[in-house]
């Protein structure tokens, strides 16, 4: 509801209202109106108003205190709010007996406690939650508000508490509840030797016994227990805390059938744990020895009751005692020696992490929700914890990995899906705990390297791949990439291997989510050992050819891979022919029998296309399309400097490839899907062909020119950099020819008009504008004056103004970067003695001026750091000027240009004395000053 500017006299009629009516929505009303008045026009309202505000709020409490009935608690929670807005408005001026009223008026009355401690948590969200952003004015307002708490009232606070703690935990538990929400909330900023007594303690361990106040109990314990202190003080307070909850009997957690509390306990025990082992660090650190040894006694003495909730049933209450259990195994790292008593730990931990990352039988794999995400989430933090016992003991780590594996692996037939899963799950994930410098884990320590090379010599002969569930497919698929290298050891595993991905176990598989990653993997285990494949390439190829297969658009059966996973097998297979031993003219047959198809269905489908009228069928079609290049595209990523498509005898196939894309271009529907994959094969072949690819670019560039969008100019800018980047003067001629169409197409997209606040174009059109400079940037920096200058002088003219309106009008400091940097390499090609004619001139009356007009600008920040640099390249242009110039620029300076910006004639010479230095570097940094100064 947005609430009515309300006129002064408005308050008192709330007011009245607000007393007088029985209507819920009307009172809600009337405290939203008293709420926008505090908080956002207090200032403005009289002293009596105010005085009627607190009144109000008063009389309402008052009238609270005899109803037989509590409002709703909607309104109690708004009331709550408006009292806390006020306090905090009032309490450091108008009303520091804020808490003395309200604790005076409401005594022990349940429904005046109720809006008492409603009102504690709206102040605790007002002046302390962390999580809400404050200024720094309010900022200051809260410390001022907490300091004067502490000094005037805290105590009264503290022992109402304890008196509603008391009062009420049997007869009222959701105010003992909101009580000890409050507690937990306040002990954070409040001295804590108020609360970390005997009395108070005890009474809130008494309330860890009753049902319906535990579970806040124990948070308002771990909100004690996290209080920064004293390290011994903390070791005492936390000690004292377990002997009681141990007494009473919490600690036999089997007992416990309460699934919520328990997951509340074992947040308890993990903040109770946390905070003895940074005690701990504490005293090492500070070389109390006597002290820290009985804190980590008293560590230790936790750890059962750690490993029974890491390992219990429940992932919410195991996963609350992870953080405590890593830094325990964190401390254990640092011991020059461990107990056997420690040793006999680091082993319950890593059964106990062992049995938790196994899955239950309820996780479901097809259809994964947020149960399934939750679990996923909860593995990642058993993973840290796997991590961690590698560093305290890879020895006992890598022993108990194997112990697991090979019972597993000797009955996996009879085994449950889920322990065979976890069983190459861990061997999975010693790969990670166990580092290895570029996944070298067979070469090096013998005793890691034989039991690695032990259990993937099983992994892979024991048959286990054929397990019928997609988690362990998965699982073996991942393992064997992992530990690719193995098979550089033992070769012999390949061919057996090599059939587990190829048929019904992998890129066969029932499952679409195992066919999708095995194509994957596939891709990457292909590529790792493309030396031991030589034996099979052609077997292969021929097992996968039918994966290789266009899927037709109008077909309505699912293919057995998607366009994405067809990437990867065009690129395996492409790995496969290129790396091979065959001789150059079997590479050149199989290469042309792998893209031969993609282009007759190529041409098929573009022939079609436009004859299309349906909008669904031609969007299907040009997909397709898009796909077919895109496999071809991916297949030249086999290619390298020692492979190259001249060397592989594959130059014609990929040239008749350019010949079947390219009309693409000029098709007259769907443009944007074909232009895009287009050039992206352009890009490769230009990589790929070399100079073979020239031919082809001139009418590529011709149809691409062609109404085109903002986008399609912006793609295709890059496209030419690259040309020009990588063929240098070859294409100069062609460059020359293309520069100005291309250059005006850029002009006519960005003289269209659009909407004001259309920021889509916008953003489109500052793209576009970059890329323009850049396209300029690369033809200026790449050593062929010629292409600009041979334009003729109009041109010239208009292009140069464009570079220093983008230096200057724009507020985008990387264009202006990129225009400074162009204007800094013409000045070097064209502004010395033997320069283009008329350049001197355009530099003193545009190039000078756009130097000092830019960084003056209100939009030119300087604390920026992008901009910062684009200040840097301009200080490299104006050193240019004097490097082509000399003294004719420092007179032009001192006598013409500074005067008329009303620069002072000492600064005016200290500038054009930096200039002349031979360091840059001094240039770059006093132009920052100096336009700092200018600027003030």
């Amino acid at each position: 509801m947005s609430i009515p500017a309300a006129r002064p006299p408005a308050v008192e009629h709330i007011c009245n209202i607000c007393l007088s009516s029985s209507d819920d929505h009307v009172k809600f009303f009337c405290f939203q109106v008293l709420e926008h008045q505090i908080k956002f026009r207090h200032a403005g309202l009289s002293g009596t108003q105010q005085q009627l505000i607190r009144e109000t709020l008063m009389k309402w409490l008052q009238v609270q205190l005899m109803n037989a009935q509590p409002e709703k608690p909607f309104i109690r929670n708004k009331a709550a709010q408006v009292l806390a807005l006020t306090f905090v408005m009032e309490y450091l001026t108008l009303w520091p007996k804020f808490f003395f009223d309200i604790l005076s008026l409401v005594g022990l009355n349940p429904h005046g406690v109720d809006v008492y401690l409603r009102t504690l948590m709206a102040i605790d969200a007002e002046v302390v939650d962390r999580d809400i952003l404050h200024s720094p004015e309010e900022t200051r307002r809260n410390t001022l508000i907490k300091d004067s708490m502490r000094e005037q009232c805290i105590p009264s606070l503290v022992e109402s508490w304890f008196q509603i703690l008391q009062t009420y935990q049997l007869t009222h538990p959701e105010l003992t509840c909101q009580c000890l929400e409050v507690v937990g909330a306040y002990v954070s900023w409040i001295d804590l030797n108020l609360i970390a007594n005997d009395r108070s303690v005890n009474l809130l361990l008494s309330q860890t016994s009753v049902e319906e106040l535990r579970e806040e109990a124990c948070d308002c314990l771990f909100e004690i227990v996290n209080k920064g202190m004293d390290p011994v003080d903390k070791t005492k307070l936390v000690e004292s805390l377990c002997q009681v909850l141990q007494s009473a009997g919490f600690f036999n957690v089997d007992q416990e059938e309460d699934v919520d509390f328990l997951a509340k306990f074992s947040r308890l025990v993990n903040g109770m744990g946390q905070s003895l082992v940074l005690s701990w660090t504490k005293l090492v650190k500070a070389g109390n020895v006597k002290e820290a040894a009985e804190t980590l006694q008293a560590v230790e003495a936790k750890v059962p009751l750690m490993l029974q909730l890491l390992v219990h049933e429940d992932d919410d209450i195991s996963a609350n005692i992870v953080g405590f259990c890593y830094e325990y195994l964190h401390v254990l790292k640092q011991l020059p020696q461990l107990t056997d008593q420690q040793k006999a730990n680091i082993e319950a931990v890593m059964l106990a992490v062992m049995k938790k990352l196994t899955y239950d039988d309820e996780y479901n794999f097809e259809n994964e929700g947020e149960d399934e995400a939750m679990f996923v989430e909860y593995r990642k933090q058993l993973k840290m914890l796997l991590d961690r016992l590698a560093q305290v003991s890879p020895e006992l780590l890598l022993e108990a990995v194997r112990r697991v594996f090979s019972n597993t692996m000797q009955a996996w037939q009879t085994a449950a899906f889920m322990e065979v899963e976890v069983a190459i799950r861990l061997l999975y994930m010693l790969g990670e705990a166990l580092p290895a410098s570029h996944g070298a884990h067979f070469s090096g320590d013998t005793a890691k390297t034989s039991a690695l090379q032990d259990m993937m010599r099983t992994l892979v002969s024991c048959g286990v791949s054929s397990y019928q569930h997609t988690s362990v497919s998965l699982e073996f698929f991942e393992t064997v990439v992992r530990y690719d290298k193995f098979f550089i050891v033992e070769p012999q595993h390949i061919p057996n291997v090599l059939m587990a991905f190829l048929d019904q176990r992998g890129l066969r598989h029932n499952s679409p989510k195992v066919r999708s990653r095995v194509a994957y993997l596939f891709s990457r285990f292909i590529k790792t050992l493309h030396k031991h494949m030589n034996a099979f390439v052609e077997d292969i190829l021929t097992r996968i050819q039918d994966l290789l297969e266009l899927a037709p658009p109008e077909n309505g059966f699912p293919a057995l891979l998607t366009s994405d996973d067809q990437l990867f097998m065009f690129e395996s297979a492409g790995v496969l022919i290129v790396n091979g031993e065959s001789p150059v003219e079997r590479k050149q047959a199989l290469m042309r029998s792998l893209l031969a198809p993609l282009m007759d269905a190529f041409r098929l489908l573009l022939n079609k296309l436009p004859l299309e009228t349906d909008e669904e069928r031609q969007v299907a079609i040009a997909d397709c399309l898009s796909h077919a290049v895109g496999f071809a595209s991916r297949t030249s990523k086999a290619f390298s400097n020692k492979q190259t498509v001249k060397q592989c005898g594959c130059t014609e196939v990929y040239r008749d490839c350019l010949q079947t894309f390219l009309p693409a271009l000029s098709c007259p529907v769907q443009r944007g899907v074909l232009r895009s994959s287009v050039r992206s094969f352009l890009h490769r072949m230009i990589i790929c062909l070399e100079e073979e690819v020239l031919p082809f670019v001139p009418a590529a560039s011709e149809h691409m020119l062609k109404d085109c969008e903002a986008k399609d100019l912006q793609e295709f800018i890059p496209l030419i950099s690259q040309i020009t980047a990588k063929f240098k003067r070859q294409v100069s001629p062609f460059l020359q020819q293309v520069f100005m169409p291309l250059v005006l197409a850029i002009f006519e997209v960005l003289a269209r008009p659009a909407e004001d606040n259309d920021q889509a174009a916008a953003l489109e059109k500052q793209m576009l504008r970059r890329s323009y400079f850049s396209f300029i940037q690369a033809i200026t920096g790449s050593g062929m004056n010629e292409v600009m200058a041979n334009q003729g002088a109009e041109n010239i003219e208009r292009v140069v103004f464009t570079i220093i309106q983008g230096a200057v009008d724009f507020p985008d400091p990387v264009a202006q970067k990129t225009c400074f940097i162009i204007l800094s390499k013409l000045v070097e090609l064209w502004g010395g003695k033997d320069g283009m004619v008329g350049f001197p001139d355009f530099i003193y009356k545009h190039i000078v001026p756009a130097c000092f007009l830019a960084p003056l600008k209100p939009t030119f920040d300087l604390s920026d750091a992008q901009t910062v640099l684009t200040l840097s390249e301009c200080a490299v242009t104006l050193k240019m000027i004097h490097l082509k110039r000399g003294p004719e620029f420092i007179q032009f300076l001192q006598q013409e240009y500074l005067p008329s910006l009303q620069v002072a004639p000492e600064i005016s010479q200290e500038l054009c004395q930096v200039l002349q230095q031979p360091d840059v570097k001094v240039l770059k940094n006093y132009i920052k000053a100096f336009f700092q100064r200018a600027k003030l």
